[in-house]
């Protein structure tokens, strides 16, 4: 932290309810860790371990890595990776569905010219 000149007066640190599997004892304790970084308003939850302190050191680890990632250019392919990701997966729109069943038909048909004609 201090070799990218982060200070403590530049966090902005919550201790907050988790999310997911856990039960009743998620619902009741507050260990995610909820980080901001003032000066460039990036935001970090953490919530990998059981221990409020384990997540704040996580946290904390994970805002150092992406501020050095902003700095040195690399949050660019990053953010083209994930947006690559999410147009694959996104569902297909009606037009496309509509000209890969055409294809298919379309192969269906050359196909059936294929066969051998009876003998009778």
């Amino acid at each position: 932290m201090e070799a990218l000149g982060i200070t403590a007066a530049d966090l902005l640190e919550k201790f907050v309810r988790g999310s997911g599997a856990g039960g009743q004892k998620i619902n009741k304790t507050s260990s995610c860790v909820f980080l901001k970084h003032l000066p460039t308003g990036l935001c970090i939850k953490c919530q990998l371990d059981r221990s409020r302190e384990m997540n704040r050191f996580l946290a904390k680890r994970e805002l150092c890595d992406q501020l050095e990632s902003i700095q040195e250019g690399k949050s660019i392919a990053k953010t083209q990776a994930i947006e690559k990701m999410r147009r694959t997966n996104r569902p297909r729109s009606r037009n496309s569905k509509n000209r890969t069943v055409a294809d298919k038909r379309n192969l269906s048909q050359k196909k059936s010219l294929r066969k051998s004609p009876d003998k009778e």
